[in-house]
């Protein structure tokens, strides 16, 4: 019988390992529910997990979302602003709807970039910006974002709302060859500024708390993953924004009572801490608070106990009460920005970023493998063509210096820049018509997957920037938290190893 890569390696100390077996198809798993890896994770060195609750512990159904922000958002731009009734009758196109979108608010238009901040699509209502007024606007100038900036960041499922408006209603305008009364800074600052307060107002929560069910998924897997990872010895805790009320309606709705050794939500978690005002509690010093069973504050605490809910707090206080270095905690979260990138900037908290949108992004992906693997094939042919053209056009240079020669070395030099200038000839065709393949295959391709973004974390052929703020900043990635329950409590995720262009056989 033959010995495996083990018996093989016992018998022959020093021996290279025999890999066959090892690098066959491993445990069927559904990729739609997988855990994917940018650095290596060793949970078994993980002493505590933390959670965000929206968009991560909590999913929210989007369509019903953006419904609802739409409503709230046109509520409070006719009734409190002045804009007119008309804002009603806009028509709003669901499908242009993608996270990791720029708007430029001086322009009014709305464009995706890649990982270098190179902008690629660019719409202006829901028509494509001609390419050399993209060029003219955006091909000389850094893309920056910030507070009073040009630029806004839309990198939330929270925010998307904002660009659907603002493209719907220039195009609800200008289609119609109307000039709009108001700049397009004032009309994003004032949508912006108006779903702010549908979030800080009640407004929105009042009415998803009064039907749960139709805006937030109970997942069956959370309570058991939650307890599958406090059984293994780790500390769990759910670090929110979301104020204290809407917090315990949220976790009682997804969590109480769903498995018999947990009659409260509160019993998964070691610390709760609400109104975290993140991204301020990874930079700022602000206290905690510990509040009472209305939520109402009752003093700063000393120590972080079981049981009980605080509000606001910083890292560093949290780490110091906690007992807890940073490395030794995982922080799952599904905002980029407030989440994953000031928790990595500011501590050392190793962090999974929850990306809703994956489910569906793989699902597609696997229906539409074949387009995708021939996209492939052909950008690796164009680079192969443009390496062939430049052989050949440095070959028919360097004989021409050869000029000077006279005789049959002269024919024979001729003969061969002749057969070198056709062969670039040839070539020059061949990618002609392989790019004109792979921008009709890539056209087609990306309006399965959005009829005016394509795919979420690819622009072209490069990682969009929310695909490389990803995996800059995410050490895993996944579609939810309950995606943890397939995994070992102790499970090493290790990264692919990373080689750069030139390590590439």
């Amino acid at each position: 019988m033959r010995n495996g890569p083990h018996d093989d390696a016992a018998e022959g100390e020093g021996l290279p390992l025999d890999l066959t077996g090892m690098l066959e198809p491993g445990i069927p798993s559904d990729p739609k529910r997988g855990i994917y890896v940018n650095r290596n994770l060793n949970m078994a060195k993980i002493a505590a997990v933390g959670f965000d609750m929206d968009y991560t512990v909590a999913p929210y159904d989007q369509p019903a979302m953006n419904e609802l922000s739409v409503r709230a958002t046109l509520e409070k731009l006719i009734r409190d602003r002045g804009y007119p009734e008309e804002l009603r009758s806009v028509r709003l196109d669901p499908a242009f709807i993608i996270r990791g979108l720029a708007v430029d608010k001086e322009e009014g238009n709305i464009f995706k970039m890649d990982c270098h901040r190179h902008v690629g699509r660019c719409y202006h209502g829901y028509r494509p910006v001609p390419d050399q007024r993209r060029r003219e606007l955006y091909g000389t100038k850094a893309i920056k974002f910030g507070s009073g900036e040009r630029f806004a960041w839309i990198d939330t499922l929270f925010s998307l709302p904002e660009a659907t408006m603002l493209a719907g209603i220039i195009e609800h305008w200008e289609g119609q060859g109307r000039r709009m009364p108001w700049t397009y800074r004032q009309l994003f600052d004032d949508i912006r500024a108006s779903i702010d307060e549908a979030h800080r107002d009640n407004s929105m929560k009042r009415e998803i708390v009064a039907h749960l069910p139709q805006f937030i998924e109970r997942d069956p897997d959370l309570p058991p993953t939650l307890h599958k990872l406090r059984s293994a010895g780790k500390k769990l805790f759910l670090l929110t924004n979301s104020e204290f009320a809407y917090t315990q309606a949220v976790m009682s709705y997804l969590l109480d009572g769903a498995l018999p050794r947990y009659r409260s939500w509160h019993q998964y978690f070691d610390a709760v801490v609400v109104s975290a005002a993140k991204p301020a509690f990874f930079t700022g010093d602000a206290p905690f608070q510990l509040l009472d069973a209305d939520g109402h504050p009752v003093g700063q605490p000393k120590t972080l106990e079981r049981g009980r809910v605080y509000a606001g707090g910083n890292v560093r206080d949290f780490e110091r009460m906690a007992e807890l270095t940073g490395d030794r905690i995982l922080y799952v979260g599904d905002h980029i920005y407030g989440d994953i990138l000031r928790s990595k900037k500011s501590s050392i908290w190793r962090t999974a970023l929850i990306i809703q949108e994956m489910e569906e992004a793989i699902q597609l992906g696997a229906e539409h493998r074949e387009a995708l693997h021939r996209i492939q094939q052909l950008e690796d042919a164009v680079i192969k063509l443009d390496q062939e053209i430049n052989y050949h056009l440095t070959l028919v240079k360097s004989l021409a210096r050869l000029e000077v020669l006279t005789g049959p070395e002269a024919v024979v030099i001729e003969s061969t820049r002749e057969q070198a200038r056709k062969k670039v000839e040839r070539k020059r065709a061949l990618l002609r018509q392989t790019l004109q393949e792979l921008e009709a295959l890539e056209g087609t391709t990306d309006a399965h997957f959005n009829p005016y973004w394509g795919r979420l974390f690819r622009e072209e052929n490069e990682r969009s920037q929310f695909g490389g703020q990803v995996e800059d900043f995410a050490d895993v990635y996944t579609s939810r938290v309950s995606n943890f329950l397939a995994y070992s409590p102790v499970q090493y995720f290790r990264a692919p190893r990373d080689v750069m262009p030139h390590e590439r056989g």
